[in-house]
């Protein structure tokens, strides 16, 4: 499965040091993470991108400017199928992007989306009518009601408002729960600690709610 990475921060920072962080955790992940990656960072125009089909601890990432928001995703992809980038995360929607790490079994619902996690995104948009956070709380009741069955379900979105973040698993607690990092910089949240410090929170199974700094 993959993993995931937001940060939220004061001031504008440079991301590097936290993505060479962030690489080595998918680098060495119980699991391959190795099937491309991609981030996402807030600029005063909205959101850039980059994406790669090279494994995360492969790239360079000094050509990404300083940002106070930035996604990122390392991907596992199911099975070792559909390895392109156009099925890198983070995905990008009416002003929306979207990470995703998990496995689900059997979701009864019709959407676009060349991968599953792809209609779940596109799905939790159809009830963006108020703000994000509200979207989700109302789409991943149906999502895990019409699931045969959920190993694990965590997603991060963000728009230019607001974040957003879900984590639900039935599984591998250790793998599946997410960590949480606030310090007077800003909040790092990721699938897993990116250091020894002590200060990395889980973050609960079955919780759903806004993160900010």
């Amino acid at each position: 499965m993959c993993r995931i990475l937001y940060y939220e921060s004061k001031r504008p920072e440079k991301p590097q040091a936290l993505l060479n962080d962030f690489a080595r955790m998918a680098q060495n992940s119980v699991e391959y993470q190795g099937h491309g990656w991609g981030c996402a960072w807030q600029t005063p125009r909205g959101w850039d991108f980059y994406w790669s089909i090279r494994p995360v601890w492969e790239d360079d990432f000094s050509a990404i400017p300083a940002t106070r928001r930035l996604l990122a995703h390392a991907r596992s992809a199911f099975r070792d199928q559909g390895i392109a980038i156009e099925n890198n995360m983070p995905f990008y929607r009416q002003d929306t992007v979207f990470v995703f790490n998990g496995e689900l079994h059997g979701v009864r619902i019709k959407e676009n989306g060349r991968i599953g996690a792809e209609k779940l995104f596109s799905f939790i948009l159809r009830f963006k009518k108020q703000d994000l956070l509200t979207a989700v709380r109302k789409a991943l009741p149906v999502i895990l009601k019409r699931a045969r069955y959920v190993s694990a379900l965590n997603l991060i979105m963000a728009d230019s408002r607001q974040t957003a973040l879900a984590s639900f698993f039935n599984e591998r607690g250790a793998y599946f729960t997410m960590r949480q990092f606030r310090s007077e910089e800003g909040l790092i949240v990721c699938s897993a600690p990116l250091s020894d410090d002590k200060n990395w929170k889980p973050i609960a199974n079955g919780t759903i709610k806004e993160i900010r700094r």
